[in-house]
């Protein structure tokens, strides 16, 4: 009986490997080094200032490409399995977050040590630009029949993050600099957002309550001229 589990769970596994949108996730942290990696070839190192947005670029780059990591061709045709859907999109992300946690050592180690910012704050950026991404995904894998959200889920994102960096107040702002005094602050409201993302996750992954079925089917009930119902006919005179 264990072997058989075992035996499901990793085919189970390999099935979900195999859907994952790999060449957008790979493509945004192929450009997400590049974006980190590439001034460091064409000029000095980049101070303080220059570093800490490399990372944030990088970060957002990266939470582009997990906008896609929900999409499947074939969600209508696979709907009905026995595995519930939190478990196969927890997969997927569990399948995903080990390469997305290297993947992010290389971009800070990319960063020289006197421009890199404080770690784990600008880690907590990136963990919750990346949540937001996912968040935005399950919201429409729960409400719309798309099977790849993924492209409008990027853009979204990037609408957002766009519109936050110019339009909301100082008071709220996320993104301050290294050494600002309300960096702590901001960095209080990432930890905020990063919440609100897991809390929309967690609601948003599981199925959605069964609506009730139709009355019947089309062409038999009474009027449809199908043939069920007897017509009166005049006597013969």
């Amino acid at each position: 009986m264990r072997r058989s589990d075992e035996g499901a769970r990793r085919a189970l596994v390999g099935a979900v490997a195999r859907t994952l949108p790999w060449r957008a996730v790979g493509a945004g942290a192929v450009v997400g080094l590049l974006v980190v990696g590439f001034p460091r070839l064409v000029s000095s190192p980049p101070d303080a200032w220059l570093g800490l947005n490399l990372l944030r670029a990088a970060a957002l780059v990266l939470a582009l490409g997990l906008a896609f990591l929900l999409d499947d061709p074939a969600r209508q045709l696979t709907t009905p399995v026995p595995t519930r859907r939190w478990v196969r999109a927890g997969l997927r992300v569990a399948l995903v977050a080990p390469l997305a946690a290297v993947w992010w050592a290389a971009v800070l180690a990319l960063v020289p040590a006197p421009s890199r910012p404080p770690v784990g704050a600008i880690t907590l950026e990136a963990v919750t630009t990346a949540a937001l991404a996912l968040a935005l995904a399950s919201v429409a894998v729960r409400f719309t029949d798309e099977p790849e959200p993924g492209p409008s889920i990027a853009a979204t994102l990037l609408t957002v993050a766009l519109l936050a960096a110019l339009l909301v107040p100082a008071r709220w702002d996320l993104f301050v600099p290294a050494g600002d005094p309300d960096w702590q602050a901001a960095h209080g409201r990432w930890a905020v957002l990063l919440a609100g993302a897991v809390v929309v996750w967690g609601v948003c992954m599981p199925e959605p309550l069964r609506r009730g079925r139709g009355k019947g089917k089309a062409g038999t009930g009474p009027g449809t001229g199908t043939g069920t119902e007897r017509r009166s006919r005049p006597a013969p005179a």
